[in-house]
């Protein structure tokens, strides 16, 4: 009788017993894991979130329709999601190319250097540079003259300079000033900076679609997010209402920050590229060798 019994809830409550888990299987569960938590934390920042609740809702609909068996109902709903995917592609086209180049700028493969083994790290920008961007920065600070400087790292802002006009001159703090002078031909839009030259000015930058950035922002400190949402680049955004400084990196903005803190940031951005490593082959053998300015 007890064996009966046993086997009974054997054959009833054997599909809860726990499969049989290797290590394969534990690096997938915490892969598919990590994939859908960064999706849902994508979707939650974009307008594809008030998308996906109304997707939702539907789909309850539907439920209950095959639940109380309305045929009707479920044709009709069975011919919508068979094109649902492809509506889908085309209604999130914008926040997929985001995504896509978010995900192109993370260097999930580092560069091997074993390839360029003669180049030495000089910095992504020199100090001189750093330092006349800071000093034009409050110099427009102190009349509120808005700005929004562009300092590219290794994302090729190519698409963005086209939108302007090509300059290629050397950083200097009386070009910028002049650059934003009110009324101005170039004053309106973005510069762009790559190492120690202003390669464009009057450049269109995407705005951010955040919608934790606070209301009182304006165009200059959207596009300034949406650039370092899009690209590695950081951008240092001058406010022409209150002449407060800020900064925009990875799509988070540092707001009020003064000419020390500016220059941490900046300085932070310079060093990404002074200590590297270094692979040297010599005599057949390969030499590790650790690089980084004094």
């Amino acid at each position: 009788m007890g064996s009966r019994i046993a086997d009974w809830f054997s054959d009833a409550f054997g599909f809860l017993k726990p499969p049989a888990l290797n290590v394969i299987d534990i690096i997938e569960i915490v892969i598919l894991a990590v994939a859908i938590y960064q999706l849902l934390r994508w979707i939650k920042n974009t307008k594809a979130w008030m998308l996906l609740r109304g997707f939702a809702i539907l789909l309850i609909f539907t439920l209950l329709a095959y639940l109380f068996e309305m045929n009707t109902i479920l044709w009709i709903a069975e011919r919508i999601f068979s094109i649902g995917i492809t509506a889908l592609v085309v209604v999130f086209q914008p926040e997929l190319r985001k995504a896509l180049e978010q995900l192109g700028n993370r260097n999930l493969i580092p560069n091997l250097p074993i390839f360029d083994s003669d180049k030495e790290s000089k910095g992504l920008f020199s100090d001189r540079t750093m330092n006349e961007i800071i000093k034009a920065c409050y110099e427009m600070s102190k009349v509120c003259t808005g700005a929004l400087i562009v300092i590219q790292q290794n994302y090729p802002l190519t698409e963005y300079e086209r939108t302007g006009i090509t300059l290629d001159a050397a950083v200097s703090s009386q070009l910028l000033i002049n650059i934003f002078e009110h009324n101005t031909p170039l004053h309106d839009g973005a510069v762009i900076i790559k190492e120690d030259r202003i390669v464009a000015a009057t450049c269109y930058l995407p705005l951010s679609d955040n919608m934790e950035l606070s209301k009182e922002l304006g165009t200059r400190h959207r596009a300034g997010v949406g650039m370092s949402e899009a690209t590695d680049s950081m951008t240092v955004i001058v406010s022409e209402e209150t002449g407060k400084v800020s900064v925009a990196y990875q799509g988070e903005l540092e707001r009020g920050v003064d000419a020390k803190r500016l220059k941490e940031r900046l300085s932070e951005l310079q060093n990404k590229s002074q200590e590297t490593k270094k692979f040297v082959f010599w005599k057949g053998k390969m030499r590790h060798e650790k690089h980084a300015d004094e």
